[in-house]
């Protein structure tokens, strides 16, 4: 079966091609003419698979977009995705989000609050995971920070929580950004590739979609597909009919 064009692709908010626009910092004026808050592209990887995983992701977007400073700039089509690792448990339900965030005076600490205010968010929805691989109530992951290729090393901060060290070296919660693992899995790379899929993130050697089309001739036909298509005006995926071959 032929294969839609990710440009062709109907995505409801404004989106990008991976361009200069995906990289630099965004500044924007107020009524009277001066420069407000630094915001630099990010993109979200959403997942869940335990309950009603299409609300929860739902009301995750509505969440995401009403964080201090951040600017919703696109939302991925909805995909039902085979579990990786353990795959004794229910399909997934996966999406990449699009933002605008603060940049922060400088990448790990932009990165490092945008980190921070995804665990809060996580917390406050009440989700609950299983360990590595297992379901998920949400899952929240920072794919792509602007050109940043940051690692946050985690030590003793104000109120329990993490403080950048004082080096270029830094670790996101044992992690980095771009994610590790972001280049290998189809989950990320299909949404993400609805978005920007010209985009080389930074430590790469090939754009999002040459990734998608590599990785998906290793996988199943099936493993994801696209079943839902964001509509702004609903704030929310609508049915895709038919749902083409993601490769």
């Amino acid at each position: 079966m032929a294969e839609p064009s990710p440009r062709s692709v109907s995505r409801g908010l404004c989106h990008s091609r991976g361009d200069a626009n995906d990289w630099h910092h965004a500044t924007s004026r107020s009524k009277d003419g001066r420069l407000t808050q630094r915001r630099v592209r990010a993109y979200l990887g959403l997942g869940a698979n335990v309950g009603d995983a299409q609300r929860t992701l739902t009301e995750t977007v509505s969440a995401i977009e009403a964080l201090p400073g951040v600017r919703l700039h696109g939302v991925s089509r909805l995909y039902a995705t085979a579990p990786v690792g353990v795959t004794d448990q229910p399909e997934f339900r996966n999406a990449v989000v699009a933002i605008d965030a603060p940049a922060g005076p400088d990448p790990a600490t932009g990165a490092m609050a945008l980190l921070e205010r995804l665990k809060d968010l996580s917390a406050s929805s009440g989700a609950a995971n299983a360990g590595a691989g297992g379901p998920r109530e949400l899952d929240l992951d920072l794919l792509v920070f602007g050109r940043a290729r940051v690692a946050v090393e985690r030590t003793a901060g104000r109120a329990g929580r993490p403080t950048p060290a004082p080096t270029r070296k830094w670790r996101l919660d044992g992690s980095e950004v771009p994610h590790p693992s972001a280049a290998a899995r189809l989950f990320v790379l299909a949404p993400m590739a609805d978005l920007a899929p010209g985009l080389v993130p930074p430590g790469w050697r090939r754009t999002v979609e040459t990734a998608r089309r590599a990785q998906a001739r290793l996988e199943p036909a099936d493993a994801v597909r696209p079943i839902g298509t964001w509509d702004p005006a609903r704030r929310a995926w609508v049915p895709i009919t038919a749902t083409p071959a993601t490769r």
